[in-house]
């Protein structure tokens, strides 16, 4: 049983604003990253639907896994938390609903450790995907597992656009998080840490994410509470980026955040775009700081725009974060948005089969880029327009070399 007395004190790391030491630069690559998405958040790309038996989960996992080799790609990003619960026996957090339908209740197998297991045995990286705060797709703290920490601590949490929250000014709530993804890393041989772009939720309009009493109590000594905030997301990134290195060494951590951090005309070191989300002030997620200054191995920004798309342009996206990292040491992957290829409701570039290989000859403009992933397993699949097979033919004539 999980309760706030067995969580384990973060290690002691300063506030963010004191200037931390730069991590060793990552080992040199041999090769590209060449990876893919699986989310498993509402059963997106796998498993197909909760409640499946143990072979068919399994199997259509194992199906994921061989779609990647044949498509020639080198890493799998599998999502293993995806409402503060686990696709691995956590003791921290209980087993995700989208297994069996029922939060908490056990599959009758280990999917993280299988998919370690068979990702290396197909010559696969394996990237263990957390989303660090999002609890669930609801603000009913009463329907989740009687486990939960969230449940156990109400206080914890916050409502917010439908949906329900970790406070992240907590601190602890910075240890639940930094303690559920350090008990992976100890247990298996995951190649990577991954989080993906949510930190404090996407803005919605009319709404407040009330934080007033974490605010009050631990936000003193900052100007404001958008630089307090920052600092808390800051802080989980460091502190998870000592706890892997002190646990696995060698397990690299990576973080794949929304395209943009500033737009120019707000800041000039931003990108020349009119983004209306920008992670610094409305994620309060620094990523152009966490690249800069290595704080994370890889960063893997989501460039999900088609080239010459007039608010966030592909490719002069792409050329600011090569600047970004340029003598960081951070490796720079592009997220790549593969599930818009053929969509009508994209915009019309999206219907060329050749935009997502367009992609690619861009970024093979800038050494800084040294990979790409693609959203998600079900597009590699389905491919619905041929702009995977595009990339391939293109791009991926030759089988992956491992990524380092």
């Amino acid at each position: 049983m999980f309760a706030t007395a067995a969580l384990a004190a973060p290690a002691m790391v300063p506030r963010a604003s004191a200037a931390p030491r730069r991590r060793a630069v990552p080992a040199a690559t041999t090769g590209e990253t060449r990876g893919v998405w699986v989310a498993t958040v509402t059963n997106r790309d796998w498993p197909s639907r909760p409640g499946l038996s143990v072979a068919r989960q399994r199997a259509e996992l194992l199906a994921h896994l061989d779609a990647a080799v044949r498509h020639r790609l080198n890493t799998v990003i599998f999502q293993v938390r995806p409402t503060a619960d686990a696709l691995w026996p956590s003791p921290y957090e209980p087993w995700s609903q989208y297994l069996t339908g029922t939060q908490g209740t056990p599959p009758g197998w280990d999917p993280l450790g299988t998919a370690v297991a068979e990702a290396h045995a197909r010559g696969l990286e394996l990237h263990a995907w957390f989303n660090p705060y999002r609890v669930a797709l609801h603000t009913d703290p009463g329907r989740l597992a009687a486990s939960h920490p969230a449940r156990r601590n109400p206080g914890w949490t916050v409502p917010y656009g439908g949906k329900l929250y970790y406070n992240p000014g907590l601190p602890e709530v910075r240890a639940l998080v930094r303690e559920a993804v350090l008990d992976a890393v100890r247990r298996y041989p995951v190649d990577a840490v991954h989080f993906d772009d949510y930190f404090y939720p996407y803005p919605v309009a009319g709404q407040t994410f009330d934080d007033d009493l974490a605010y009050d109590t631990h936000g003193g000594g900052f100007p404001d509470r958008a630089a307090w905030r920052r600092d808390n997301v800051d802080l989980l990134v460091r502190e998870t980026a000592a706890g892997i290195k002190e646990i696995r060494p060698g397990t690299r951590f990576g973080i794949s955040p929304f395209g943009v951090w500033r737009n120019a005309d707000v800041d000039e070191r931003g990108s020349d775009t009119r983004a209306g989300v920008q992670t610094y002030d409305d994620l309060h997620a620094d990523t152009r700081r966490w690249a800069r200054e290595n704080w994370i191995d890889y960063i893997c920004p989501q460039l999900y725009w088609n080239i010459g798309f007039a608010a966030a342009d592909y490719a002069k996206l792409l050329s600011w974060w090569a600047e970004a990292v340029r003598g960081s040491g951070t490796l720079l992957y592009a997220g790549e948005a593969l599930y818009k290829a053929g969509d009508p409701a994209q915009p019309a570039a999206w219907r060329d089969p050749a935009e997502l290989s367009r992609h690619l000859t861009s970024a093979a403009e800038h050494p800084e880029v040294r990979g790409h992933v693609f959203f998600a397993a079900r597009e590699v699949t389905a491919d619905p327009v041929g702009a995977m097979a595009r990339v391939v033919a293109d791009h991926y004539r030759q089988p992956a070399e491992p990524p380092r």
